[in-house]
């Protein structure tokens, strides 16, 4: 019998570890797949990252010219100067990308590369949030690991956004290996000044080439690293800081001045100029002083419990109190700064989340691993169980096709293309509208000239006074305009119109709550579904849904709804 118990004893922690191992494993990868699984259900880009995909393709499809005839050359077949944009951005992203993703091209010139490089993009970020989470578990164990893999892949907005073209989402994989070599970790006290120095110079890096208000950010967990003695001024932060000047400033000048052909030219000095100093930023809009903290961060945690249970707890605590407060502190005071500009977008402090997320699952696993010491534990933790699970679904299930249903001119130019180009007309030549071009439309979705006599050709054309004289319209075939708009109704406008629609794209146009006996068309989440698992995943979601209307909301519905946004005109001899 005694036998039997030496036996039995160590087999069940043995169990416990693998069991508790295996789930951390699991969420570790879950995180680059979810941000491939968004990246595919949402290839396509929207305005704000145009820059930056447009330079993906430039540089990857015309090469890097001499710089005998740069100028020339980029004038020509470069879409940065024919559209700069209100401030220069840097190539580097664009540059590192084109590079990368050469490689894959050379094994397969059919590979989709506007894909490839936001596949690149999003497991480096992918990477770098793996890595934040292997020094969670090395600073404060695994069980607060798997609770901050679990908060994070079930947050929407990170995980949809690490492949995007975005100079914040450039910035975004390197300030998260930033902070993540802030994070102590037993063993590693020796080297901690010179991982803080390491962190430093990164977040200079970072906010010299991509993003201006990392200044700040910087500037935050500076400041706390030396009020609480961690770094010494002479010793850590001064190299840091001159590192990451030079290298950042070498950079971006040297690559930024050949792009733009403007020497010197540093990218963020004159996109601070702009929108801070000049205070440009406001024409796209100002927000109150309480937005980043009553709208943005609840928006990114996305999950309730990690402010509202998680992160109180975790201060109310003793034992994780200082850990906590150390996450926090920088971060909220950056956030608590950056608040006095009344221009304000949630990604522009992104880079907070995974410190936030790190101080909510310190209080989740606590209230895990005591929640057999009293009722409340209990109730909580299966609280706080739940509402990963409840937040996951609405991501993946809500948000992520709702923001694939976002790019209306993308799939009108890919309609166009499969449906209604004349394959005996050698060139057919196309009018690509302002809303078309926000909403999709990048020169990776263009067909490319075969020869200069059978060619798709595309127009961007902007200037008002250009667009309202009839004999511009004159040169095309076809024309992707807002579906209800100024172009539209030039077009249509008159009994003499040579115009006629021959398609239109519907776009996401917000939610609509079902009543009791109303149908649920589904055509966004039909669409999501059967790209992932076919005819089969459309039927078990009907049944799922009917099944929840009848037994669990009494026949209450949300969904999706779609409006008319692109129309496709074709001229009529």
């Amino acid at each position: 019998m005694s036998r039997d118990i030496g036996l039995y004893i160590p087999y069940i922690p043995f169990i416990d570890r693998l069991l508790i191992n295996t789930v951390f494993l699991f969420l570790f990868l879950l995180v680059p797949g979810l941000v491939l699984l968004h990246l595919l259900v949402a290839p396509y880009t929207k305005v704000e990252e145009s820059f930056h995909v447009q330079a993906i393709h430039d540089i990857e499809t015309y090469g890097i010219p001499s710089i005998g005839d740069a100028a020339a050359y980029m004038q020509e077949h470069y879409d940065h100067f024919k559209f700069p944009g209100a401030v220069p951005r840097t190539f580097i992203g664009a540059l590192v990308l084109s590079e990368l993703s050469r490689p894959f091209i050379w094994l397969n010139k059919n590979v989709n590369r506007q894909i490839l490089a936001r596949a690149i993009l999003g497991l480096f970020n992918a990477s770098a949030l793996m890595s934040y989470a292997s020094g969670i578990k090395r600073a404060f164990g695994q069980p607060a690991a798997i609770w901050y893999l679990l908060f994070q892949a079930s947050q929407f907005h990170v995980l949809y956004y690490a492949s995007r073209t975005l100079s914040n989402m450039f910035a975004f994989g390197i300030t998260t290996l930033a902070l993540r070599y802030l994070l102590s970790e037993p063993g590693v006290r020796h080297k901690y000044r010179t991982r803080c120095r390491l962190s430093l110079c990164l977040l200079t890096v970072a906010g010299i080439i991509f993003r201006s208000e990392l200044a700040l950010f910087l500037a935050m967990h500076t400041l706390f690293l030396l009020l609480t003695g961690r770094v010494s001024l002479i010793k850590e932060v001064i190299p840091a800081g001159i590192l990451g000047l030079f290298i950042g400033l070498i950079s971006t000048v040297s690559v930024d001045s050949f792009f733009w052909q403007q020497f010197p030219l540093w990218p963020e000095l004159a996109a601070f100029k702009f929108n801070v100093v000049s205070g440009q930023a406001s024409a796209w809009g100002t927000q109150p002083w309480h937005f980043y903290f009553s709208n943005a961060i609840p928006r990114l945690l996305l999950n309730p419990c990690t402010y509202l249970i998680g992160i109180p707890v975790a201060l109310s605590l003793s034992s994780t109190r200082a850990a906590t407060a150390y996450l926090l502190a920088p971060s909220l005071a950056f956030v608590a700064l950056f608040s006095s500009q009344p221009h304000k977008e949630w990604r522009f402090i992104l880079y907070v989340i995974p410190p936030l997320t790190a101080a909510a699952s310190l209080g989740a696993s606590y209230i895990w691993t005591h929640r057999t010491k009293s009722f409340i534990y209990r109730l909580l933790s299966l609280v706080m169980l739940l509402s990963p699970l409840a937040s996951f679904t609405i991501s993946t299930f809500v948000l992520l096709p709702s923001s694939a249903a976002n790019y209306p001119g993308a799939h009108a130019l890919r309609a166009l293309h499969d449906n209604h180009g004349d394959t005996f007309q050698p060139e057919i030549s196309v009018y690509l509208g302002n809303l078309a071009c926000q909403t999709g439309v990048t020169r990776f979705l263009q067909i490319p000239s075969k020869s200069p006599t059978e060619a798709w050709k595309y127009d961007k054309t902007e200037d008002e006074t250009i667009k309202s004289s009839s004999t511009f319209w004159d040169q095309f075939d076809y024309a992707l305009v807002e579906a209800v708009g100024p172009e539209e109704s030039r077009l249509t406008s008159g009994p003499n119109s040579r115009w006629e629609n021959v398609e239109v794209v519907n776009g996401f146009a917000g939610v609509r709550v079902l009543r009791p006996g109303e149908e649920a068309r589904g055509s966004v989440e039909e669409s999501f579904l059967r790209g992932i698992g076919g005819e089969r995943a459309i039927g078990v979601w009907e049944k799922g849904r009917e099944l929840v209307r009848r037994f669990v909301t009494k026949g209450w519905w949300v969904g999706l709804r779609m409006e008319p946004r692109i129309r496709i005109m074709r001229r009529v001899e």
